[in-house]
């Protein structure tokens, strides 16, 4: 049998070794550079990651392992595809690995990116805010819908919390303007950058508010009437808490998620003192938890609302009460 040394002088001689070296290390995914420094190529710390995550309970780990690794690269998934024998520096596996290791022990991704997709717009998000979820376009469609049959609209969002409904709704609607109220300094002001991001903070006011005492504090003759208010409250029931997802309940800002108790009481709260910020035939959309659409249409008195009506999301989940004021 020939020696591998006599095989590899052989093929050196011949110009075939640096084939054959690259063919292996395909093969064995990991191995050392020439500073023994271990390296791994694209398919093989894929390969490895989804296994991680895999244990660590993450339900699509393959996919949310690629999306890791393209954006600790700044690259994109078709470039991990279509060079899954790009060798992984050290130093961008350092910095793959720290990743790695946020969602393993499920972190969201959209913290770990800071970054989050909603109607088309790109917001930045931290844990001092809500990530931003689909069902709540269904807040941002039936607003504009609203808003585009008034001129020069103006809205008031309650726990605005990132800004992606008031945001999202001021890019389509131009000539509408918009107050957010929180009681999260910390969220108005990540809100604040969304705006400023996405081209509409000068008609986006944002004030420090539990719920609407900013707006009832100011003088009589100050006191302005909205034709819309939208609001995401936090619903959560407490004592549901524990059976979320991890990323959820151990990561998410608890104060945007429940009231500390039934998950109810902000959301009576809200729709209790909107008549006397709504204009008259003024509308109100509050996005519910699963469940809550018959308790929360008990709270509308008919001699105070009119057209009230459950709107269903894409799940069909009953999941927004759209409300109008009669006076």
């Amino acid at each position: 049998m020939e020696s591998v040394s006599r095989k590899r002088n052989r093929m050196e001689c011949s110009g075939q070794f640096r084939n054959y070296r690259k063919s292996a290390r395909r093969r064995m995914g990991s191995y050392f550079n020439a500073d023994k420094t271990v390296m791994s190529d694209i398919a093989e710390t894929l390969r490895n990651a989804a296994e991680i995550l895999r244990e660590s309970g993450i339900i699509e780990p393959r996919r949310e392992a690629s999306s890791l690794l393209a954006f600790s690269l700044e690259k994109d998934k078709v470039f991990l595809v279509a060079h899954d024998d790009y060798e992984v520096s050290g130093e961008e596996n350092t910095n793959f690995q720290s990743f790695l290791s946020r969602r393993a022990s499920r972190e969201p991704f959209e913290y770990i990116t800071g970054a989050q997709e909603f109607y088309r717009l790109d917001f930045f998000v931290t844990p001092d805010v809500l990530i931003p979820r689909p069902e709540t376009e269904l807040i941002v469609e039936n607003a504009i819908e609203i808003l585009r049959e008034i001129e020069k609209p103006r809205f008031c969002e309650v726990g605005t919390g990132s800004g992606c409904i008031s945001v999202s709704i001021l890019h389509e609607a131009k000539t509408a303007t918009a107050i957010g109220l929180d009681i999260s300094p910390k969220a108005l002001e990540i809100a604040r950058r969304n705006a400023d991001a996405n081209g509409v903070s000068e008609r986006f006011e944002l004030k420090h508010s539990d719920v609407f005492d900013a707006l009832k504090n100011e003088k009589k003759e100050k006191k302005e009437k909205f034709d819309l208010i939208v609001s995401n409250p936090p619903y959560v029931p407490f004592g549901d808490l524990a059976g979320l997802q991890p990323e959820v309940r151990d990561h998410e800002p608890q104060i945007a998620l429940t009231d500390g108790g039934d998950g109810l009481s902000i959301i009576k709260k809200i729709i209790a003192d909107s008549p006397q910020c709504l204009k008259p035939n003024g509308f109100l959309l509050i996005e519910i938890g699963h469940g809550q659409a018959a308790e929360v249409l008990r709270m509308f008195q008919p001699k105070i609302w009119k057209n009230v009506e459950v709107l269903r999301d894409l799940q069909g989940i009953q999941r927004t009460v759209k409300a109008q004021f009669t006076d």
